[in-house]
């Protein structure tokens, strides 16, 4: 089966039921810290057939997958896409549309100081640019860039991530890197194939409390936005965090270019988990609050009401026993229909991850693997006493989505103000 048509993502198109398999990929290792890539920890590399195989059986018909850019370009210009071939042929034959996850964190090896290489975003642009060429038959949607502010506080103000740096000045110089790249990428890609579709995909953050200091509640909820405002040309001298960029390092040249090459998705999509996107802030540490539909809701709203884009959930699930996931699952899809119902544009949803995923804290220990399984898929992990082996036990959430998707959803309500793009 091949796909050359271009996805219709309006709110009046069919609505797609999706997974999605975790690909976090920070291959750098430094001291006290270890390899994370997630397709390592999880097996994935070997039992890639079963994996997709059992996508399949769930009823999805769209998966969000991504490509090992380090282990496919470890030396500049020197791609090798045989395992990709393998993986794309049998999506391909299952029926499956995948959304490319181009980039989830990290880079290639070679690539020093990482996403503050001075050309990070004509490499990643010539990268995604090889990947529409080879596979623009059986690939068209396409996510430039996975969660760029996470990516920006992880790489740029915490410094736990390549390249390390911390504070404001740090988020804001890796930020300004990832938007480029992912403006090149997307123009890369379309010059390519003209019949590509993109989802960008944003972490939803959301706050409760106060945190005293310079990084306060106010600049949070401004800036959990700016990634996107930045890739579809939006920040001006009238934007409220314009000043603030510049104060931290941004160049006028640089919010220029953006304001000139606006990169607007096809679908917006919103990542929420019920347990931790919302956080409490104080004088301590932050916390994680549990938010369940309301914060989804929240969010969902925030965003249709900024960008008037069709909308997608690219994220969600919740980890523990498998009675709590059943529980979200129900909850989350009834959150959809009513939202769909109110006419907002939500055109997909995707439980994420399909499999067990190893916490990212992996990387920081000594640990084995089994101590950082976390159990928030459809199909859980379980370890093969003496083999090394993580066997892959579905669940009855499959079973209860695949119910959910042969239901699929109502129309939007278009009376009350549906977008389609």
């Amino acid at each position: 089966m091949t796909r050359t048509t271009r996805a219709d993502w309006s709110a009046t198109a069919p609505f797609r039921f999706g997974v999605g398999i975790e690909d976090t990929f920070v291959a750098h290792e430094a001291p006290g810290r270890r390899r994370l890539d997630e397709y390592e920890l999880t097996q994935h590399y070997q039992y890639w057939e079963r994996d997709l195989d059992l996508v399949a059986s769930s009823g999805a018909d769209l998966l969000r997958w991504g490509i090992p850019w380090y282990r496919v370009e470890q030396a500049p210009g020197v791609r090798r896409w045989d395992w990709v071939d393998r993986v794309v042929d049998r999506m391909d034959a299952l029926g499956l549309t995948c959304v490319v996850d181009l980039m989830h964190y990290g880079t290639p090896l070679w690539m020093e100081n990482s996403f503050l290489h001075p050309d990070y975003p004509h490499l990643v642009a010539e990268y995604a640019a090889a990947a529409a060429e080879r596979y623009g038959d059986r690939l068209h949607v396409w996510t430039p860039l996975n969660e760029p502010v996470v990516n920006a506080v992880f790489c740029g103000e915490r410094g736990l991530w390549p390249p390390y740096l911390h504070g404001q000045s740090g988020f804001v110089q890796v930020l300004a890197q990832l938007a480029e790249g992912i403006v090149r990428t997307q123009e890369a890609i379309r010059a390519v194939q003209a019949d590509a579709s993109f989802v960008h995909v944003d972490a939803g953050f959301r706050f409760e409390g106060d945190r005293p200091g310079e990084v306060d509640r106010r600049l949070l909820e401004d800036r959990r936005f700016l990634a996107q405002d930045l890739v579809m040309g939006r920040v001006d001298d009238g934007h409220a965090l314009h000043g603030w960029l510049l104060a931290h390092g941004a160049t006028e040249a640089r919010l220029a270019f953006l304001r000139e090459h606006p990169a607007v998705p096809d679908v917006l999509g919103v990542n929420y988990y019920p347990a931790f996107t919302t956080v409490r802030l104080g004088d301590g540490p932050d916390e994680p609050v549990e938010a369940g539909t309301a914060g989804l809701e929240d969010l969902v709203r925030l965003y249709h009401e900024r960008y008037a884009l069709s909308l997608a959930i690219t994220e969600t699930s919740r980890g523990g026993p498998l009675e709590g996931r059943r529980q979200w699952l129900d909850e989350s899809l009834a959150t959809v229909r009513r939202l769909r119902a109110q006419g907002v544009p939500l055109v997909g949803y995707t439980w994420f991850p399909f499999i067990a995923l190893v916490d990212w804290l992996y990387r920081e220990d000594t640990g084995p693997v089994e101590d950082w399984l976390v159990q928030m898929g459809m199909v859980d992990l379980v370890p093969l006493a003496g083999s090394g082996v993580l066997e892959r036990h579905p669940t009855d959430l499959a079973d209860r989505f695949r119910a959910a998707a042969e239901a699929g959803m109502p129309a939007v309500e278009a009376a009350h103000g549906g977008c389609d793009e």
